[in-house]
């Protein structure tokens, strides 16, 4: 049985197929740029996954094993009209994968990359036939680095994970009460003054612009977006410790390194309020690839509904009007948001009226479900890291959920997409991180693409199990939860 994650559409293992042999495979593809760089990705991680080198040829050449990139309209399911729809066919002659854009291909390359085993003639995959197309095409994980701050190279080392799972959005959120991680050339005292301090007690850190372009450069490669999010007008202190005139009695506050949250805020009419709002939101806008800016908007408890309302109504105007998209958390669902605003939603707890009058208005949502999503919930109640607010994840609880349903009333077709979210007041290290997010992100992974009918927990904690080896190969740390026997 084929060991993939997530699950594909459409899997067929021919009976008797022979295999092919990887060693000496070369891949080839078309010609153009996008074609070019999926066939260096896929060498490079089929080469690390077979422990043999695997090169990019400009032609098939006779005799040597080939993986073949095609484009072509016809790729994956029938009726599928995705983007990212593909097809993988793997025999002893080789792999051909065929998609309708370059994101299929590398889509397929990943399914490919996690077909490889050690047979008796060295690394090989399986003949296997995979049809393949994502559920939604909003596939990501939130990442707080503002209440402890994660370095370049470990935001590149979360892409590479989020890719291999055909997640397609890191969603940073960048500013909170503890600090601002960003550098915003309007308002450079923000990240020069506010970014030294953290939850942990280590030291904290901001991403530059030079730092933030390399990041987009580098998930781009691996077709992942990055979304940054500036928390708005609530978690604003690290704003407030820097500029005193953004408070109603004129002084800054205290630099904070604790976890309480909702005690902060900006104050609406002061004349220092609106222009500080344009200036840092046109400088993360010009900065941005992607389409869309996240304003935050949650936990503002300070807050009258009122001036709560004119926050959210003008952060949409103002970030419409730099040409981006907009994003909030679902407490501006409250404020008649716009219909082209997309709500992300987390706390179950709440009245789910306002969301449904936010889909009367045409309102789409991002399902980020607490007791479900929030991988910074403990696995068990002694779990030594994480928070327990919204329940206890383990496993199984982060893949036993559909997004569908999470809102009851919610249409179906107004879910945009998934995002699993970490949150860091309890973890500061590479080794805590990823031992929160796996094995719980590839679970994630398979409620974001997987057609429910298609998911099977039995069969999922088996196919885990195939994924394990690859963390331990790349010294990814993971959480060996007891619902999976990793034997």
């Amino acid at each position: 049985m084929v060991a993939i994650i997530p699950q594909p559409l459409q899997v067929d293992s021919p009976a008797g197929g022979d295999a092919l042999r990887l060693e000496g495979a070369v891949v080839v593809a078309g010609p153009s740029a996008a074609e070019q760089h999926v066939a260096a990705y896929a060498a490079e991680l089929l080469s690390r996954a077979a422990g043999t080198q695997v090169t990019v040829a400009g032609s098939r050449p006779d005799g040597a094993p080939t993986v073949e990139l095609r484009l072509a309209e016809d790729a994956g399911p029938v009726g599928s009209t995705s983007p990212e729809r593909h097809t993988l066919e793997v025999s002893g002659e080789g792999a051909v994968l065929t998609a309708a854009q370059p994101v299929g291909l590398f889509d397929a390359v990943q399914t490919l990359r996690q077909l490889v085993t050690e047979g008796e003639r060295g690394a090989e995959v399986s003949a296997v036939v995979v049809h393949d197309a994502p559920r939604y095409a909003w596939r990501g994980l939130s990442f707080d680095v503002a209440r402890n701050f994660f370095p370049l190279e470990q935001l590149e080392l979360v892409i590479d994970v989020l890719a291999s799972y055909k997640l397609n959005v890191l969603h940073l959120h960048l500013t909170d009460d503890q600090g601002w991680r960003i550098e915003t050339p309007s308002r450079p005292e923000l990240a020069k003054l506010s970014s030294d301090t953290s939850t942990s007690g280590k030291a904290g850190g901001h991403l530059s612009l030079a730092d933030f372009r390399r990041l987009q450069d580098y998930a781009a490669d691996r077709f992942v977006t990055v979304v940054p999010e500036i928390d708005l007008p609530g978690h604003t202190n690290a704003a407030t410790a820097v500029y005193g005139e953004l408070r109603a009695d004129g002084q800054r506050t205290a630099k904070y390194e604790g976890i309480e949250v909702g005690f902060s805020q900006l104050t609406y009419d002061l004349p220092a309020t609106e222009p500080f709002l344009r200036d840092v939101l046109a400088d993360i806008a010009a900065i941005t690839d992607g389409d869309y800016v996240h304003v935050g908007g949650d936990e503002a408890l300070t807050l009258g509904d009122e001036e709560y309302a004119k926050f959210i109504a003008l952060l949409e105007e103002i970030v419409l009007g730099t040409g981006k998209k907009v994003i909030a958390w679902q407490e501006a669902a409250q404020a008649d948001t716009r219909p082209e605003t997309l709500v992300q939603y987390w706390d179950t707890r709440t009245d789910v009226a306002p969301f449904l009058a936010a889909a009367e208005r045409g309102s789409r949502f991002i399902m980020s479900p607490g007791n479900h999503a929030y991988l910074d919930m403990k696995y068990t109640a002694e779990y030594p890291l994480g928070q327990d607010w919204a329940g206890l994840i383990e496993l199984r609880t982060a893949y036993d959920w559909d997004p569908a349903e999470i809102i009851p009333g919610l249409p179906a077709d107004q879910v945009e997409g998934i995002e699993a979210a970490i949150w860091t007041e309890t973890l500061s290290t590479q080794e805590e991180l990823f031992g929160m997010l796996l094995p719980r992100l590839s679970a994630t992974a398979e409620v974001a693409w997987t057609a429910p009918e298609r998911k099977d927990w039995e069969d999922y904690r088996r196919r885990v199990v195939s994924e394990a080896a690859t963390w331990r190969r790349e010294g990814l740390p993971f959480h060996e939860t007891p619902q999976v026997d990793w034997s």
